[in-house]
C-alpha cells in the first residue's frame, strides 16, 4: 500500500511537472538520424513515448539518408539533427548534453558470448572471472565497451572493422565474442559459413547505458525529454513498451538467464552521474 501511494504521488507530481512546463514549452520538430534497425526502431519508440508525455504536439522527422556513425556527434553538436542517441563515453559526455535515463534499461552491458563451434565444453567449468581471464575476447578497437573488458583484466584482440571479428574468431585469433543479450543468435544465424555458435553458461555484466545526447545548450529539449522518460517510467509505460518489444522479449527468452553464470565487472569509464542507485532504471537479470 506504501509503495502504491508512492507511484501515485511520484506519477502526480510528474504531472503537474509536465502542466507546468506545457506553458513555456513549445511544440517543435525534432530531427534525428534515419531509423534503421530493431534496436534503433526500440529507441525511437521510446524517444516516441517520451515526447508523448511531455510534449504531444512535437513532432520526430528523421534525415532522408543515414548519417555515419562516426559524423553523428558533430551534426549534433553543430546542431543539424536534435538529438542522437548512443552508449555512453568520455568523448560524448564532454562534447554533447546527456538526459541520463538509461534507454536500454543497461541490456547493452549484459553480454552472452559467440564462441566456436563445439567448444561448449572449455566454457563450461568457468564458474569465476579468474577463469575467464585465461581465454581472449574479441572487441572492436574504438568501442567503450573495450576498455570495461581490459580494465577488468580480460585479455582482448581488436578489430577497427565489426564484420572482421567474426572470422578472426572462427580462425582462432580469440576465443569469445562478447555480445549485447539481444545479438548473438542473429548474428550466429547470418554467418552460416563459419563455425560458431551462442555460448550457454555464462553472463558477463557491466554498467553500461544508452543516452539520448543533445547539444549542450538544448536545455529545453533536455528538460522535455527528462520530463517525458521520468512520467513514463512512473506510470509504467516506460517497461510495457521496453518488455513487449519483439527484440526484447526474444532477447529474454533465449538468454535463460536464470541458467548461467553471472560474473560482473566495473565500468571505469561510467560517468559519476550515472543513476546507478535507481534500480527501477535497470535490467534485473533475477526477475526474469
Amino acid at each position: 500500500m506504501v509503495i502504491c501511494t508512492l507511484r501515485l504521488f511520484v506519477v502526480a507530481s510528474l504531472l503537474v511537472t509536465s502542466l507546468l512546463m506545457s506553458n513555456r514549452v513549445y511544440a517543435q520538430n525534432i530531427k534525428v538520424n534515419k531509423v534503421i534497425g530493431e534496436k534503433e526502431e526500440l529507441v525511437f519508440s521510446i524517444l516516441q513515448l517520451a515526447l508523448q508525455k511531455s510534449s504531444p504536439e512535437s513532432r520526430i522527422i528523421q534525415m532522408n539518408n543515414e548519417i555515419p556513425v562516426g559524423r553523428l556527434v558533430e551534426e549534433t553538436d553543430a546542431g543539424r539533427i536534435d538529438l542522437m542517441w548512443a552508449g555512453s563515453s568520455k568523448e560524448l559526455d564532454n562534447k554533447l548534453l546527456a538526459v541520463r535515463i538509461p534507454l536500454l534499461k543497461g541490456l547493452l552491458g549484459h553480454r552472452i558470448f559467440i564462441i566456436r563451434d563445439g567448444e561448449q565444453t572449455r566454457f563450461d567449468a568457468i564458474k569465476e572471472l579468474s577463469q575467464l581471464s585465461r581465454y581472449s575476447a574479441g572487441m572492436g578497437h574504438f568501442w567503450g565497451s573495450t576498455r570495461v573488458l581490459r580494465e577488468a583484466g580480460l585479455p582482448v584482440e581488436t578489430s577497427v572493422k565489426y564484420k572482421n571479428l567474426f572470422h578472426m574468431l572462427d580462425g582462432g585469433r580469440f576465443d569469445y565474442f562478447p555480445r549485447a543479450a539481444h545479438e548473438p543468435w542473429s548474428e550466429v544465424k547470418a554467418h552460416p559459413d563459419l563455425s560458431l555458435q551462442v555460448e550457454k553458461k555464462l553472463l558477463l555484466i557491466y554498467p553500461y547505458a544508452m543516452y539520448f545526447y543533445l547539444k549542450k545548450s538544448s536545455l529545453e529539449l533536455h528538460e522535455t525529454l527528462s520530463s517525458g522518460l521520468e512520467l513514463a517510467i512512473a506510470d509504467g509505460s516506460f517497461d510495457e513498451l521496453f518488455f513487449s518489444n519483439p527484440m526484447i522479449k526474444s532477447a529474454v527468452e533465449e538468454s535463460d538467464f536464470s541458467q548461467r553464470t553471472v560474473m560482473r565487472i566495473a565500468n571505469p569509464d561510467m560517468h559519476p552521474d550515472t543513476p546507478i542507485e535507481r534500480a527501477e532504471l535497470w535490467l534485473d537479470v533475477a526477475s526474469l
